[in-house]
C-alpha cells in the first residue's frame, strides 16, 4: 500500500513538473467558454476616495446568463505594500479560460490587456509603495490633490497601433503577450486572491442584469464605481453612449489622464491588429498581407519594450527623488527632463512606424503590379 502511495505521488509530482510554469504559478479556476468575451468598454476612472486605496479594472466575469461586465473599482489591498494584477482570458485549447487576480508585491502577467488607469498590459504605472505610504501617479489616476497629498507625475504612453481594447489573450483577435521572466517571478511570490469586498463586488454585478453583456451590447450602463458595490451611487461612472463612437485620442499623452478614457481604435475583439493597407486598397496574396503584419507586430513590441523600460527608470528616478526630500524647482526639473525625453522617444517612434507604413505601401503597390501584369487577380493567389 506504501508503495503504490508513493508511486501515485511520484507521478502527481512529475505531472506538475510537465506542466507549463505560467500554468502551474496561475491556473484558471475552472472556467472555461467557446466565445471570447466583448472588447473593454471605454469609461473614466472615479476619482480615489482617499489614501490607501489601488485601483481594480474592471473585466468581464462569466456567470450563468453569459458574460458580465465587473464594474472597475478603488478598494483596500489585504495588506500593505501589496498591488493588484488583474485576471484575463486567455485562449487555451480551443476554449478561452479565466486566470483569476491576485494580489502580491509586483505586478504579475495579466495577458497583455491594456486595462488603463496604469495597467498598459505589462507592469503597473499607476503608482508605488514607499514604506506605508502610497504614491499616486496623477499623470494616470483621478486624485485631488486636496485630499491625497502623496502624488507625483510621470506622463505613461500606451502604443496606439495595437490592439488596446481587446480583453483576452491568444486566439483570434486577441493580444501575443507572453510573461516575461520578472512576471514569471512575480507569479511564484506569495500571492492573496481577491479580498471579501471584491468577492462581493463580482456577485453584485452578476446579479444584475443590466451589466450582462447580452443586455448591454457591451456598454455597460455602470462601467466603473468610487467603492466595491456602488453601482447606484454617487460617482459611478458609465461607458461611453452610443451617440459617441469609440475613437483613438489624437494626443497620445492624452491617454489615461484623469476623465479621460483609455486610447483605443473601434475594433471588435474578433478583428486583428491594423495594417498599414488602406481599407480601400485591392486585398495582395493572404502570405505577403500576413508577412507586413509580422513586421508591424515586430516593431510594436519594440516600442513596447523600450517604452517601459524608460517609464520603468523614470519612475526609479522619481523614488529616489523624493528619498532626498527635495524642493519644488528640483522636482519640476526632474518632471521636465522626463517629459522630453518621453516626447523624443514618441516622435521617434512616429517616424519609425511611417517609414514602415512607406515602405509596405510601396510593397503592396509593386504586388499589385505585378499581379495585374500577370492577369490574375490579387484574391485568387496562392
Amino acid at each position: 500500500m506504501r508503495i503504490a502511495r508513493f508511486i501515485c505521488s511520484f507521478l502527481l509530482a512529475v505531472g506538475l513538473l510537465a506542466v507549463p510554469v505560467q500554468s502551474r504559478t496561475q491556473v484558471a479556476v475552472g472556467i472555461s467558454v467557446r466565445i471570447g468575451p466583448p472588447v473593454l468598454p471605454i469609461y473614466a476612472q472615479p476619482i480615489c476616495p482617499g489614501t490607501g486605496y489601488i485601483w481594480v479594472p474592471g473585466y468581464w466575469a462569466y456567470g450563468p446568463d453569459g458574460y458580465f461586465w465587473v464594474p472597475g473599482t478603488w478598494v483596500f489591498p489585504p495588506e500593505v505594500g501589496l498591488l493588484w494584477t488583474p485576471g484575463y482570458w486567455g485562449w487555451e485549447d480551443g476554449f478561452y479560460a479565466w486566470y483569476p487576480g491576485y494580489w502580491g508585491p509586483q505586478v504579475g502577467f495579466y495577458g497583455g490587456i491594456n486595462y488603463g488607469f496604469g495597467y498598459t498590459g505589462v507592469g503597473y504605472f499607476g503608482g508605488y509603495w514607499r514604506g506605508d505610504t502610497f504614491y499616486y501617479n496623477r499623470a494616470v489616476t483621478n486624485v485631488d490633490v486636496a485630499v491625497v497629498r502623496n502624488t507625483y507625475n510621470t506622463t505613461v504612453i500606451n502604443n496606439n497601433t495595437t490592439i488596446n481594447r481587446v480583453s483576452f489573450n491568444g486566439g483570434r483577435g486577441g493580444t501575443t503577450a507572453r510573461p516575461r521572466s520578472q512576471e514569471l517571478a512575480a507569479a511564484r511570490e506569495r500571492h492573496i486572491s481577491m479580498t471579501s469586498e471584491q468577492t462581493q463586488h463580482q456577485q453584485a454585478a452578476g446579479s444584475n442584469r443590466t451589466l450582462l453583456a447580452s443586455v448591454n451590447h457591451g456598454r455597460p450602463d455602470v462601467a466603473a464605481t468610487p467603492r466595491p458595490g456602488q453601482f447606484n451611487g454617487r460617482g459611478s461612472v458609465t461607458s461611453s453612449r452610443p451617440g459617441f463612437p469609440n475613437r483613438t485620442l489624437e494626443n497620445p499623452r492624452e491617454t489615461n489622464r484623469p476623465g479621460k478614457p483609455p486610447a483605443n481604435n473601434g475594433r471588435t475583439f474578433e478583428d486583428r491588429p491594423p495594417s498599414s493597407r488602406p481599407s480601400n486598397a485591392p486585398r495582395v496574396n493572404p502570405g505577403f498581407d500576413q508577412k507586413q503584419q509580422r513586421e508591424l507586430e515586430k516593431m510594436s513590441q519594440r516600442q513596447d519594450a523600450e517604452r517601459q523600460k524608460v517609464q520603468q527608470r523614470h519612475v526609479q528616478e522619481q523614488q529616489k527623488l523624493e528619498r532626498q526630500r527635495p524642493d519644488q524647482p528640483r522636482q519640476e526639473q526632474l518632471q521636465r527632463r522626463q517629459q522630453q525625453q518621453l516626447d523624443q522617444m514618441q516622435q521617434k517612434h512616429t517616424q519609425q512606424s511611417q517609414k514602415l507604413q512607406e515602405r509596405q505601401q510601396r510593397e503592396v503597390q509593386k504586388q499589385q503590379s505585378r499581379e495585374s501584369k500577370s492577369g490574375r487577380p490579387p484574391e485568387h493567389q496562392k
